[in-house]
């Protein structure tokens, strides 16, 4: 057989990637509760599982998620995962997520094996917004651009097709196919 052939354990790593960026659902700040630990409010606990019904509706089931470890994202992709069901991943929470800005979450991001074709990362404004207005290329959907650049509300969700490796992703190299905010 030649040494490029498939095989069973092989994984296919040709073709776009998908990344899935999630603002958390809306939180709440209760009286004496640091930013870090503030839970989803009511309306956030109602909200949160019309976006696994929306990635659901699109086909779209994560073989990755990261996620902030403040409570509100920790919540958020628990709602989530809940509606994808079995073909939920464990979630991975990681620390740095919490107060990044666009590059450091980027970073987080680039450090994904290229085994995982679909990649969801929840995390926090403005750096879920700023890391998509970087990453966004021209041949993006120019609707679903301007409406996340306008508007980034909590549970917004974007959905970029990645063609190259999560290692090189870094600016104008991911087309943006959805930006969409999920209600019940």
């Amino acid at each position: 057989m030649p040494a490029d052939a498939a095989t069973p354990d092989r994984i296919d790593t040709s073709g776009d990637k998908t990344l899935i960026l999630l603002r958390h659902a809306k939180s709440d700040w209760p009286d004496g509760v640091n930013d870090h630990d503030r839970p989803l409010g009511g309306r956030g606990n109602r909200e949160a599982p019309a976006a696994g019904r929306w990635l659901v509706e699109q086909g779209l089931y994560p073989d990755m998620i990261l996620c902030s470890d403040a409570v509100r994202t920790r919540q958020t992709c628990t709602w989530v995962c809940s509606e994808l069901g079995e073909k939920a991943p464990t979630p991975y929470l990681d620390s740095r997520l919490y107060e990044a800005d666009a590059t450091r979450a980027l970073a987080v991001i680039n450090e994904t094996e290229e085994r995982v074709r679909t990649l969801m990362v929840v995390g926090h404004m403005p750096w879920v917004q700023d890391l998509g207005m970087r990453i966004a290329s021209v041949d993006s959907d120019e609707e679903a651009v301007v409406s996340m650049a306008e508007r980034y509300p909590t549970l917004g969700l974007q959905v970029f097709k990645v063609p190259g490796e999560w290692a090189s992703l870094d600016g104008r190299d991911a087309r943006m196919t959805h930006f969409v905010v999920p209600r019940p």
